[in-house]
């Protein structure tokens, strides 16, 4: 029998011999994991004859398929999706396949319309940070949320645990970050650096520590670590910046005020975690 003529979509074939979800099928083809007569293909669509040879990495054969998470919703509606994110939860993968749950991954069960390892993502927690982010649902949503936190008309109020007693109740830090050289994978204050803004708040001290309220007004990558390091009081439980050594990084998005499509201005929050109190105790 000629089956020459005789075509199917590419991820389903991945999705059929790997024993995966179309979704992890797709996942691995983007990430340049297949090939189709020794040429590389990465577009989930493409349609390929029976005949033709196909090759899977071997380390995509290897990877286990995403797993699904459950992530503590706070408010939906057809255009959002607001979560109180936990601890140790990446927000999205980076670049190459990477088999984690992310919030990401957990968003396109909810809106399989927006795809990709960023896709929905309006804006970024870091892994050990918990605490409100908005996710979008279409495109155009995204596109609308994206440009008020582009000019800064977002509001954001952190609260964090630092170590020391802070001299002054309230302040301003305006010192620019730039990417640190020695150390890729971390931030710095330096003259080079973007512009960068933080308010800060204190709400109680005791025994050698602060619970403050951090309000960022720019949104650099680790901004509220850099700048609590630099004024000598690092967040506890911050690895990558000098904070003393606790069960989990003490930095939690408590609010977000933004503007819903249509028009609707709101203030998302998510209670400061239990361990915050029973730490200041």
């Amino acid at each position: 029998m000629d089956d020459t003529n005789n075509k199917e979509r590419i991820d389903q074939i991945v999705a059929r011999q790997l024993s995966v979800s179309r979704k992890t099928s797709n996942d691995l083809i983007k990430a340049g994991q297949v090939r189709v007569n020794k040429k590389v293909i990465t577009k989930p669509s493409i349609k390929v004859r029976l005949t033709d040879k196909l090759a899977i990495s071997k380390s995509a054969i290897e990877l286990p398929e995403i797993i699904e998470i459950d992530l503590p919703v706070i408010y939906e509606d057809d255009n959002v999706v607001v979560i109180n994110k936990p601890i140790g939860v990446l927000t999205h993968s980076k670049g190459a396949y990477n088999n984690e749950p992310t919030v990401a991954t957990w968003l396109e069960t909810k809106a399989p319309v927006m795809k990709g390892n960023r896709a929905g993502i309006v804006h970024r927690l870091d892994r050990a940070t918990s605490g409100v982010m908005i996710l979008a649902k279409n495109p155009d949503t995204l596109s609308f949320l994206q440009k008020q936190f582009s000019q800064r008309r977002t509001k954001k109020s952190y609260k964090a645990i630092v170590e020391g007693e802070l001299s002054q109740t309230e302040a301003i830090i305006d010192m620019p970050i730039e990417r640190n050289p020695k150390r890729p994978q971390t931030f710095r204050v330096g003259v080079n650096g973007k512009s960068a803004t933080t308010q800060y708040k204190v709400i109680e001290q005791k025994a050698g520590y602060s619970l403050v309220e951090l309000k960022p007004v720019t949104g650099r990558t680790h901004q509220l670590r850099v700048h609590m390091r630099q004024i000598g009081h690092p967040i506890v439980g911050d690895n990558l910046y000098g904070g003393k050594q606790a069960d989990r990084l003490y930095l939690h998005a408590e609010s977000l005020e933004i503007t819903l499509p249509g028009g609707n201005r709101q203030i998302f929050r998510a209670d400061t975690p239990k361990e915050f109190k029973e730490f200041m105790k």
